[in-house]
């Protein structure tokens, strides 16, 4: 991706450290204060809520990213867990700026979704980065569970046949704004995956060539 390397040149040091921790901290305070407070409507003035936003309450853009799903306390302890592992090793692996510049991408467009259709939440931008994981270090292990081994490329498989399943219930609408939350994933690796199937186009078509120029050469050598 030539734009985002020139980009990191320039404004590479201009970027949140440890953005996943603070977004499973934030998560957290906001879960743990709505099970104890269930009747503070808290989760309410947090989500995505377009008529809210175009009367002034635009903390929403952004703040969507921080409710967590319903669930228990339990659960809820996995899966900040999970995004934050998952979270702090593209970090690592690719630098702060680009992890900054590749969750917020998928957050624009959730948001943008949102606005198109009027549903947005995390939970397919936060499956976004199970996918990056998975792409980039598709053998590397996680403890699911805290204690089960599963390699990531078997659970972005299971994630991804989740996603196909949500969106044959949905409609346009669903769709759409499912689409949009996960095309950060097609934004930074298509140009990669494209650029493979055109390297392995032409050295195929190179090595058939090859092949028949050398059938061709036998064919003279026997005459």
């Amino acid at each position: 991706m030539n734009i985002l390397n020139k980009m990191e040149r320039k404004f590479g040091r201009y970027y949140i450290s440890n953005l996943m921790l603070y977004i499973v901290i934030g998560t957290g305070i906001v879960f743990a204060f709505q099970y104890l407070f269930p009747t503070l409507p808290l989760w309410q003035l947090l989500t995505f809520n377009r008529d809210a936003i175009l009367h002034g309450q635009i903390w929403r853009v952004i703040s969507f990213i921080l409710v967590p799903v319903r669930g228990d306390p339990i659960s809820m302890l996995f899966w900040l867990y999970l995004y934050w592992f998952i979270g702090s090793n593209l970090e690592s692996y690719w630098g702060g700026w680009r992890f900054n510049i590749y969750y917020f991408t998928g957050a624009l467009l959730a948001a943008v979704g949102g606005f198109i259709t009027g549903l947005a939440t995390n939970e397919y931008l936060n499956l976004s980065l199970f996918l990056a994981m998975a792409i980039l270090c598709p053998n590397n292990q996680l403890l699911l569970f805290f204690f089960i081994p599963i390699k990531m490329k078997w659970l972005a498989l299971v994630y991804a046949a989740m996603v196909v399943h949500a969106m044959w219930f949905v409609g346009w609408g669903g769709r759409l704004a499912i689409v949009l939350s996960l095309l950060n994933v097609a934004l930074f690796f298509g140009g990669d995956f494209f650029r493979k199937i055109r390297n392995k186009f032409k050295y195929h078509k190179v090595q058939s060539n090859f092949k028949k120029n050398m059938k061709m050469t036998q064919n003279k050598d026997d005459r």
